[in-house]
C-alpha cells in the first residue's frame, strides 16, 4: 500500500507501511511462532489474511484547525492538527463521511479544542462504520456549551448523511490526553449501532468495544465456533466479554453460554443482540479476573486486552477442571506469558489473524485443551 502522508511524513503511525503485505503476514506469523516455540507439538492453522488498505471500521480523528477550516487526523509535534480525512487504511464510508462532517463543525460553530491555549470546545471525532454502511458519530466536547448550536444543526448533518443511525455528545472537560470521558448525551433516537457478522447481529453502544477489522473479527467468531462446536462443551463462559460477539457466535440449543464483562452498557447490548437472535445466552456484570474455580465450566473463552490475564485468572484456570480454553489475544507476548502459566492447559491448535495491516500487530487464537491427569 502507498500512503502520501507517510511518505511526506507527515504520519508514521502504520510503521510497516510499504512493506509487501505477502512479506508482512509472514513475518507476523513468525513472530508469533517465536513467541509460542516452546508448545512445538500445537499444530499451526494457515493465517487469516486481511485486506490490506481500506479495513479500519473505526476513526479516531483529533480535531485542530480553526472552526472555519477544521482539520480531523493527528496533532503534530507543536500539537498543532494534521489532517488525515484521506487515511488509506479507514473504510471508504468513512473517508466519504468526513466533509459533511467538518461542514457541520463550521456551521455549529464547534471550536477545536487548542491543546496549548487550552481553549476550544470539539476535541475529537470518533466514527464508526457497521458492515451495512450506517455510521455511529461521537463528538467530543469540554463542556456542554455547544450542545445547543449542536442539536440545531443536527438535522442538517443528518440529511448529508443519511447513513448515519446514531449521533452523541460525549464529555470530556479534563485536560488530559485520552479520547473521551464518563459522560455520554445521545443525539438521536437510536442510540445502538447494529454491527452485522454473518449469522449475528452486536449491537454496539456508543464507548462500547468493538474490534477495529471487522471481516477479521467475524473470522475470529468463526474460528471459535468451529472449534467449540467440535467438541461440543455442554457449558461455555466468554470472559471479558465485551458485546457478546463470542459468546453468541458459540451459543446453541443445548448449550449453555455465560458472557462476563465489566461494563454494564457492554452487557446491556449482550442482553439485546441475544434476545433479538433468540440466543440462549446469559450476560452478568463482574470482573473476570475475579472468576472462581467452583461450578466452573466445561471450556472457557478469553479475550482479555493487551495485559492478558493476569496470575489470578491464570491460577484459576490451572486449578479449575476446565477442559477447554480459546484464547483470542492481541499481543501474543502475554499470551506466551500466560500459556507458561496455565502447564495443564496444552495448545493443541494455533493461528494468526491479521487485524491490524500495516502495521506490527496482530491478533492470535490457541485451542488449549487440558492434558490428561
Amino acid at each position: 500500500m502507498q500512503c502520501d502522508y507517510f511518505d511526506a511524513g507527515v504520519c508514521r503511525s502504520c510503521t510497516l507501511m510499504g512493506v509487501g503485505y505477502d512479506a508482512q503476514l509472514a513475518g507476523k506469523v513468525a513472530h508469533a511462532e517465536s513467541l509460542l516455540a516452546p508448545w512445538a507439538d500445537a499444530e499451526w492453522l494457515p493465517p487469516v489474511a486481511s485486506r490490506p488498505e481500506a479495513f479500519r471500521n473505526k476513526a479516531k480523528m483529533v480535531v485542530g484547525g480553526t472552526v472555519d477550516a477544521p482539520s480531523l487526523g493527528i496533532l503534530d509535534a507543536e500539537r498543532h492538527g494534521v489532517d488525515l480525512t484521506g487515511c488509506g487504511v479507514l473504510a471508504e464510508g468513512l473517508r466519504a463521511a468526513f466533509p459533511a462532517i467538518t461542514t457541520f463543525i463550521t456551521r455549529a460553530r464547534l471550536v477545536p479544542y487548542d491543546i496549548p491555549a487550552r481553549r476550544g470546545e470539539l476535541k475529537n471525532v470518533l466514527l464508526t462504520e457497521s458492515p451495512d454502511g450506517r455510521l455511529m458519530l461521537r463528538l467530543v466536547l469540554r463542556s456542554t456549551e455547544s450542545l445547543g448550536r449542536i442539536r440545531k444543526h443536527l438535522p442538517e448533518l443528518l440529511s448529508a448523511l443519511p447513513q448515519l443511525a446514531v449521533v452523541s455528545a460525549n464529555l470530556l472537560p479534563e485536560h488530559k490526553a485520552v479520547l473521551e470521558g464518563d459522560v455520554e448525551v445521545p443525539l438521536t433516537a437510536d442510540e445502538t449501532l447494529a454491527m452485522r457478522l454473518d449469522d449475528i447481529v452486536l449491537h454496539l453502544r456508543p464507548g462500547g468495544f468493538f474490534q477495529t477489522n471487522t471481516e477479521i473479527a467475524a473470522g475470529l467468531y468463526r474460528q471459535a465456533r468451529a472449534w467449540i462446536d467440535e467438541l461440543a462443551p455442554a457449558t461455555v463462559w466468554d470472559l471479558y466479554c465485551g458485546v457478546g460477539g463470542f459468546a453468541l457466535a458459540v451459543a446453541a440449543p443445548g448449550r449453555r453460554v455465560l458472557g462476563i464483562e465489566t461494563s454494564a452498557a457492554a452487557v446491556e447490548s449482550a442482553r439485546h443482540s441475544a434476545a433479538e437472535a433468540g440466543l440462549d445466552a446469559d450476560f452478568a456484570v463482574g470482573d473476570a479476573t475475579a472468576v472462581t474455580g467452583a461450578d466452573a465450566p466445561d471450556a472457557v473463552i478469553v479475550n482479555p486486552p493487551r495485559r492478558g490475564l493476569g496470575a489470578e485468572l491464570c491460577a484459576t484456570l490451572e486449578n479449575s477442571t476446565v477442559d477447554t480454553v480459546v484464547y483470542s489475544s492481541c499481543n501474543a507476548e502475554t499470551l506466551a506469558r500466560d500459556l507458561a502459566e496455565m502447564p495443564s492447559l496444552q495448545p493443541h491448535r494455533i493461528r494468526v489473524f491479521d487485524m491490524f495491516p500495516q502495521t506490527d500487530h496482530y491478533e492470535v487464537m490457541v485451542l488449549c485443551r487440558r492434558a490428561p491427569r
